[in-house]
């Protein structure tokens, strides 16, 4: 499948760039900066992607795409709107205009960042954001949802743990979506037969994990990565008031005071 990454010079985004092609996609990407990394595959086109016309270069011929654009940090509101919802927005209907039907979301698991912590939570468990970037991505699923059931797009949420080389926080033995395993994801995105719409947990295979990943599984998910292996390290410290706030709910310590009042990046530029 030829696959269009938006977002491409990010963290997701350069491992995808890197991994998507051994998996045996053809890839390209876009993206307001080139990406750093030296072993990322694939074309990348500098530009905005609420640029219709840097949209009308970059998009024929696409089969899909995996869109990973957006501020990645807490952020004022007027600021999370604008890099998540209306830029999604502005993909979405260019997709429409180039006959591009499957789209790979990067949402995240602070859009349900509330939702106290049980024997296996859903993928699809109810909005409640922890963050203002939570409600960001609680709008942009959302967002995709209506071009699902209006214009008939192929669409899976992923509600992203915590993408790291590997885990170093007790949380991580829960939330761990290593590189592989996001790749895993989603090529399994990427080619399953009926994909609709489709809300998913974005985490590794993790034995400690009570995010259920059924769903995933059931579009052909086979993750090879858990977090366990590196549970004896991680466990050797004591466990603190703050690992007991960040195992209460989804969100973790993003649940705490100190996400309360976001600085503006503006200001501090």
């Amino acid at each position: 499948m030829r696959v269009l990454v938006v977002g491409a010079a990010g963290r997701i985004g350069t491992a995808l760039l890197a991994t998507l092609p051994e998996l045996g996609h053809d890839v390209s990407g876009l993206d307001l900066r080139a990406p750093e990394a030296r072993d990322a595959n694939g074309d990348v086109v500098v530009g905005d992607c609420r640029d219709h016309a840097v949209l009308d270069r970059v998009l024929p011929g696409s089969q899909a795409v995996v869109h990973l654009a957006g501020v990645p940090t807490e952020s004022p509101l007027p600021v999370i709107l604008d890099s998540h919802v209306l830029t999604l927005g502005a993909v979405l209907d260019g997709m429409r205009r180039h006959g591009v039907n499957r789209l790979v979301y990067a949402s995240s698991n602070h859009a349900t960042g509330w939702t106290p912590r049980a024997p296996s939570v859903p993928a699809d468990a109810a909005p409640r954001p922890d963050t203002v970037y939570g409600v960001g991505k609680v709008a942009a699923e959302a967002l995709v949802r209506l071009y699902v059931d209006r214009y008939g797009l192929s669409a899976a949420c992923l509600r992203i743990g915590s993408f790291l080389d590997h885990p170093t926080t007790r949380r991580h033995l829960t939330t761990w979506l290593s590189p592989g395993d996001c790749a895993r994801l989603v090529d399994a995105c990427l080619r399953a037969p009926e994909l609709g719409w489709a809300l998913l947990w974005g985490v590794s295979g993790n034995t400690r994990g009570w995010w259920d990943l059924a769903d995933a599984r059931a579009l052909g998910y086979e993750p090879l990565d858990d977090a366990e292996a590196y549970a004896d390290e991680i466990l050797a410290t004591p466990e603190t008031d703050d690992d007991r706030l960040a195992a209460a709910c989804v969100g973790g310590e993003f649940t705490g005071p100190g996400f309360d009042r976001p600085a503006d990046p503006r200001e501090e530029a």
